[in-house]
């Protein structure tokens, strides 16, 4: 079968290798480990910036000092390579630097978002039997207590007040010992969003990063000692961990973090620090758009934006290009158990293929199958099933759930969706968020991209209401701005472009943002439950 995606375009440098039992496409030229990015990033550009964080400026070279120092106070504490460090912070420097230092080290990194709650980081702590704990000082009041926690022998608070005894003033390199264990050793230990029960522990590897690393790097066209990338999603997504700090260490540029997003904010961060790259989710893009001060004459160096997470609506992707004209737009589709892209959807096709997410990335093998796991003809709507050496080989302590959904060798992602004669992937829903009314499938993910398109709207989620008839119906919440639609302006605008069995029959309104976990997805869990318990019950 002749290569389709990103293979297509750019087929130089793969080759075919036997990796956790599965055979794979493989980049022929790769890093063994990705923490010799680091220093080799130090070696060529020691005094170009590695990371902005408001007043500080950390180059290359103060970079893996700090991770040195940081990794040798680790083993000075008793800690062993492959032991598991948990990460708990909002965006800042010394998150930045103890990812660098548990590469360094040789220790699995556990980021935990910092908008997690003590339940919720108690259980990830307990279930990585991390050791150690890197957190922000503002959080270190809500660490779990020694009773809940009996792995974790050592609390490490970085932060504004002060950073400890991770970072001693004694040059730490002679201290850490070189990392062992080939490109399958783990790296990181991340944890999906649990948006349904308890949240998976997905075992990230040096093999699946430094492929996803070099995916981005090629797609992209990524400069070395050149790019500067926003990070403004947060470091503890595999979008912000991959897809920008792992990256622009790879090509040693600049990560510029905001710690908390603000529409005027990031813009003056783009225009100030001359930022080239960034990645966001399309509802940021959304609003700095209605701050007004997105546009050429501003952001001259902006050259890549890339988004994800949710649809960009065509009017938001054509307002962009007319203020923007020289952005190359790329959408992205992936995950935590894909190391991040699965796809690219190359600039030129940003609107002519906005229904897509992209083409498969280099290495990827994506696969739209029927319910028994046979592949269906182009066109046809199926489960995505993708497999590649950025695939992770599976689930921390769950070898049966990780034998039912990477059984044959490929992650079954639960995304529907279909695949055509070319290539291009579309993503139509999440298998559990389809909604089936008298016997009729709607996608919500098209719905939703569809309300997104009305210039009052924000964002928008769809949901099943049930019905003693019909089975379900369509219900919207939608996130308003000023000037808000009514219910039926809404579904007047729907009709107008998509059948009228996918029309919203109900909305909920609402001027404050969709709920959303730690990882920033909209928990639909509790929409849906809004929803039953607003439903009278059938009469009997």
């Amino acid at each position: 079968m002749s290569p389709v995606g990103w293979r297509a375009i750019d087929p130089d440098g793969l080759t075919t290798e036997r990796h956790f039992g599965r055979t794979l496409t493989c980049f022929a030229d790769r890093p063994g480990n990705v923490a010799t990015m680091l220093g080799a990033a130090a070696e060529r550009n020691p005094d170009g910036e590695a990371v902005v964080d408001g007043g500080t400026r950390l180059s290359y070279r103060d970079l893996l000092q700090h991770a040195e120092r940081m990794a040798a106070a680790m083993h000075r504490l008793g800690l062993a390579q492959g032991d598991r460090v948990g990460i708990w912070s909002g965006n800042r420097w010394e998150a930045v630097a103890g990812v660098a230092a548990c590469l360094r080290g040789g220790f699995v990194a556990v980021p935990l978002g910092h908008r997690l709650q003590t339940d919720e980081v108690d259980y990830m702590l307990n279930d990585s039997g991390a050791r150690a704990l890197i957190v922000e000082d503002t959080l270190a009041a809500r660490v779990p207590g020694k009773r809940n926690t009996p792995h974790l022998h050592h609390v490490l608070a970085v932060g504004d007040s002060g950073t400890g005894e991770l970072f001693d003033a004694t040059d730490g390199a002679a201290g850490v010992p070189p990392p062992v264990g080939g490109e399958e050793a783990l790296a990181f230990l991340m944890y999906t969003s649990g948006t349904t029960g308890r949240p998976k522990g997905a075992m990230i590897t040096h093999f699946n990063l430094a492929h996803s690393i070099i995916h981005y790097r090629r797609t992209m066209r990524l400069q070395d000692a050149l790019e500067r990338t926003l990070l403004a999603v947060p470091f503890t997504h595999i979008t912000g961990l991959v897809a920008q700090i792992l990256t622009l260490f790879a090509c040693a540029g600049t990560v510029v973090v905001q710690r908390e997003f603000k529409a005027d904010a990031a813009i003056r961060l783009l225009h100030g620090e001359r930022v080239t790259h960034t990645v966001m989710v399309p509802a940021m893009y959304n609003l700095m758009l209605r701050t007004g001060g997105l546009d050429a004459a501003s952001l001259p160096h902006l050259r890549i934006g890339a988004y994800g997470g949710a649809p960009m609506p065509t009017a938001l992707i054509e307002e962009i290009h007319r203020r923007l004209p020289g952005l190359e737009l790329m959408n992205a589709y992936g995950s935590t158990e894909t190391t991040s892209p699965a796809t690219l959807l190359p600039a030129t096709d940003a609107v002519r293929r906005r229904d897509s997410v992209g083409l498969p990335v280099h290495c990827a093998d994506i696969r739209a199958c029927d319910d028994d796991g046979r592949d269906l003809p182009p066109g046809s709507i199926g489960e995505l099933r993708i497999g590649g050496p950025m695939v992770v080989p599976g689930y921390w302590n769950l070898p049966e759930v990780t034998r039912a959904t990477f059984g044959d060798g490929s992650w079954r992602s639960g995304d529907i969706g279909r695949i055509d004669a070319d290539g291009y992937v579309e993503v139509l829903d999440r298998s559990k968020d389809m909604i089936n009314r008298a016997g009729y499938k709607v996608y919500s993910a098209e719905v939703e991209s569809l309300l997104a398109q009305h210039p009052a709207v924000v964002e928008a989620a769809v949901v099943a209401r049930p019905c003693p008839v019909l089975g379900e119906r369509v219900h919207a919440f939608v996130a308003v701005a000023a000037g808000a639609p009514t219910d039926r302006e809404l579904a007047s605008f729907a009709a107008a472009r998509i059948a009228d069995y996918k029309v919203p029959e109900t909305f909920t309104l609402q001027t404050e943002p969709l709920p959303r976990n730690a990882n920033g997805k909209v928990v639909k869990s509790a929409l849906r439950a809004r929803v039953l318990a607003e439903t009278p019950e059938p009469a009997r």
